[in-house]
């Protein structure tokens, strides 16, 4: 599986971005996809999970309510939409995918996916 983030970008506080992940390759493998997002010196933290078979979404505390979550099976896509944008949410963010087959006992846990996408920098000025 190859996936491939993009829509970061520089955005004013209170602001909105929506970032998106192309999967290709093995998708019909894909049993959760996930937004992780990391800044310097810092590990990398989830933000928002869902299940690709049955749409299961989990939220971070620090977005919920700010974020969406969604994955468009038939494009293979998967968006992380951002609204109401704060300087705490500057980071770079990744998207990740965990295949089938295998007994998951946290997806909030970036040790669960086993590919990820190269990173999209998002920055949010005050």
């Amino acid at each position: 599986v190859q996936l491939q983030a993009s829509g970061g970008g520089l955005v004013q506080a209170g602001g909105s971005l929506r970032l998106s992940c192309a999967a290709s390759g093995r998708t019909v493998s894909i049993y959760a996809g996930a937004w992780f997002r990391q800044t310097p010196g810092k590990e990398r933290e989830f933000v928002a999970t869902i299940n690709w078979i049955d749409g299961r979404i989990y939220y971070a505390d620090s977005v919920k309510g700010r974020f969406t979550i969604s994955r468009d099976n038939a494009k293979n896509t998967m968006y992380l939409q951002m609204n109401s944008l704060k300087p705490e949410d500057t980071a770079v963010y990744y998207c990740a995918a965990a295949l089938g087959g295998t007994y998951y006992t946290d997806l909030k846990s970036h040790y669960e996916y086993q590919y990820w996408g190269q990173g999209t920098l998002v920055t949010v000025s005050s």
